[in-house]
């Protein structure tokens, strides 16, 4: 057996643990996509309506929600070596019974505890925030949260590519097995914790509330990214409605492509941190909104050119990316202490976000296409911008 490594001290993250969070991280995350690329096809195969199957999307983020709410506060109070892992096979467990969904009800049940479940990713950027050296702080948490954006990317590219060859239920097959292999890995490598107080989760959620109410930073940070994640699912959905139209129509691995220049984008915007690091982050936030709402102005005036179509999705996922990284930044330097419920507000935000873009892509597809889901987009964006600009000095 092998023995735990020590409890966890500041600076004891090593190049090869980073990088397994970060894997850890995109895997977890990732994990909540798998069925974007494929609304078309499951809907075909359950014999639905592709806006009937858009609420898988909507099911899955919203149970992320709430597993965010209720679990991720634990990591304030329990062990994360344990807790981490055993989430994890609780995800595989549920990936695993949505690859074996015998009709549209149960999967949509199953991807709903998808979602409950794999919140590992939110337990893993406060722990390697605390682990990091201060100086670092901002370029290990820009790592590990590129690494979870970098999987919904790419989770979308391994998608199409699987379905198209093997069906839409190998993926979710695949995922299982990966996540619990994973869990094994993190429950060998990670640090023990300290010992911590123990706190009711009814305390801890109270609390959450209180933590937010003091904070106009934390109000803010958190309205900028519900804007950002229900902009970013909103415009990602609806490029799998656009791209698998006519007069595209593209097949699955045409669509998963599309995601490759996304993660371009990602690894980019890995440098975010960086500012973060160098007191540039509130100028860097709102130049991420500008240059995310000009991306989407160019996907609108592009919908009939896939060259502008392809530079709109690299530079909106940079924007959007890197945005994310700098609010999870500040909120983790915020209240040391509280990392844990700060990022369970700030995730949760995020994703009902998600879950309201992705409600929202299939009924704005239906009614006016890709332009009026590029003009809600531009709106929503706009509205976070002004929030930015004349709130900028308390961040």
């Amino acid at each position: 057996m092998t023995t735990p490594i020590p409890a966890a001290t500041t600076g004891a993250l090593s190049p090869r643990l980073v990088l397994l969070l970060a894997l850890s991280g995109g895997i977890a995350v990732g994990n909540l996509y798998w069925a974007q690329p494929l609304l078309n096809t499951i809907a075909a195969s359950f014999g639905t309506s592709a806006s009937a199957a858009g609420t898988l999307i909507t099911a899955t983020q919203l149970g992320y929600a709430l597993g965010v709410l209720l679990l991720v506060p634990l990591g304030d109070t329990c062990n994360r070596r344990k807790l981490i892992p055993l989430l994890m096979l609780c995800s595989s467990a549920a990936l695993a019974a949505s690859a074996l969904a015998p009709g549209f009800g149960f999967l949509l049940a199953a991807l709903s505890l998808v979602g409950i479940s794999t919140v590992a990713g939110q337990l893993i950027t406060p722990l390697a925030s605390e682990l990091a050296a201060p100086a670092e702080r901002g370029k290990i948490v820009g790592t590990i949260v590129s690494g979870m954006l970098t999987g919904i990317l790419l989770s979308r590219t391994i998608s199409g590519f699987l379905a198209e060859w093997l069906g839409w239920r190998s993926i979710y097959f695949c995922a299982a097995a990966l996540t619990a292999v994973l869990a094994l890995v993190l429950y060998r490598r990670l640090p023990d914790d300290a010992a911590r107080p123990r706190i009711s989760l009814p305390r801890l959620l109270a609390s959450i509330v209180t933590l937010v109410r003091q904070s106009r930073a934390v109000q803010v940070t958190l309205l900028l990214g519900f804007a950002a994640f229900a902009t970013f699912t909103l415009f990602w959905t609806g490029l799998t409605f656009l791209l698998s139209a006519p007069p595209w129509s593209y097949s699955l691995s045409q669509i998963g492509l599309v995601g490759l220049v996304g993660l371009a984008g990602a690894l980019i915007a890995r440098r975010a941190g960086w500012l973060h690091d160098r007191g540039y982050s509130v100028p860097a936030s709102g130049a991420a909104l500008l240059l995310a709402i000009v991306s989407l102005a160019v996907s609108a005036a592009g919908a009939g050119n896939i060259l502008l179509i392809l530079a709109a999705v690299l530079f909106f996922d940079i924007a959007i990316q890197a945005l994310n990284v700098l609010n999870q930044t500040r909120l983790m330097a915020l209240n040391p202490d509280n990392r844990s419920r700060i990022n369970t507000a700030f995730v949760t935000c995020n994703f009902v976000g998600g879950a309201v873009g992705s409600a929202l892509a299939g009924t704005l597809w239906q009614t006016g296409g890709w332009m009026l889901l590029m003009a809600a987009a531009m709106v929503l964006l706009s509205a976070a911008f002004c929030v930015w600009f004349f709130q900028r000095n308390r961040l």
